[in-house]
């Protein structure tokens, strides 16, 4: 019943792609007769490069949905601009417009909710270290006095600061300025750990040479939650991605993608990363919401 409200009332609050009625994104889309779609390249599996070099991954599928829907309210079809982001500039290129939505692997947060929006949860996820698995650490209280990597712009950066506060372990901490710089920092020795969240550190540790040798720490901190990024102050495009989430969630496609990507093997080398669906994800597709604590 109340998945049934949820959907009622998002299907009623989309109004019509027309110019006088579209929000800003969606008046962009129909003028443009084109969506700007920001995809990362190595953020497996929400979104990452094939064999090919294109993107592709969850993220990326989830969008392609929402394109679907896109076109049969504007009973044509539109072009799919592709555009690279990272963590420094995925934020501002929303806000500038060159990337009308972020189809990629970024948590919300209170603070990311002052410049830009989400969509409903599409995935939750949990800080945490990844080390190397001969370093002799076996918690957070280890690193004490160590230098430690996070990648720039992530919400890893104030978490590890935080942590190093408040446990005193007066870590050096180093940005790097994508994810694969940093698990380069941690596999050549150069930083004792990294931290980000533990499904993009699954997916970094599946594709290494040898994933035996790398460990995660059995440290817990708060989830966190995915969705897809957007422009603040758009309720018409929010209320349309969420109409099309929520729908998907309803009929079991939700369900259906998130076991091709996080529990079969996926492309470029078949590798699976073995990830059911967590009972915190399992209660957001059951009642969509885009609520987060911190």
């Amino acid at each position: 019943m109340k998945l049934a409200a949820f959907l009622s009332a998002a299907a009623l609050s989309v109004l019509t792609l027309s110019a006088a009625q579209a929000g800003p994104t969606l008046d962009r889309i129909k003028s443009n007769k084109a969506i700007s779609i920001g995809y990362r390249d190595a953020s497996i599996p929400f979104s990452y490069l094939g064999a090919d070099q294109k993107p592709i991954g969850f993220s990326l599928d989830l969008c392609s949905k929402l394109v679907t829907r896109l076109e049969a309210d504007l009973g044509e079809k539109i072009a799919v601009n592709l555009v690279p982001v990272n963590s420094s500039n995925r934020i501002p290129l929303i806000q500038n417009g060159t990337i009308d939505i972020e189809c990629g692997g970024t948590s919300s947060s209170k603070k990311r909710l002052e410049q830009v929006s989400f969509s409903v949860s599409t995935f939750a996820s949990q800080p945490s270290w990844l080390t190397m698995a001969d370093s002799g650490i076996t918690s957070a209280a280890d690193l004490k006095g160590k230098t430690v990597v996070v990648t720039q712009g992530s919400n890893a950066v104030g978490i590890a600061q935080g942590i190093s506060q408040k446990e005193g372990l007066g870590l050096s901490i180093v940005q790097a300025k994508d994810h694969a710089e940093s698990f380069l920092m941690l596999t050549s020795g150069r930083a004792a750990a990294f931290m980000e969240d533990d499904i993009l550190l699954a997916g970094l540790k599946a594709q290494y040479k040898d994933p035996a040798k790398l460990a995660f720490l059995s440290d817990q901190y708060p989830k966190t939650y995915y969705g897809l990024m957007f422009s603040k102050d758009d309720p018409e495009f929010k209320a349309t991605v969420d109409d099309v989430l929520g729908k998907l969630m309803a009929s079991g496609e939700f369900t259906k993608l998130y076991d091709k990507w996080f529990v079969s093997p996926i492309p470029p080398k078949g590798m699976n990363l073995n990830f059911p669906m967590s009972e915190a994800l399992k209660e957001r597709v059951a009642k969509p919401s885009d609520v987060v604590d911190y």
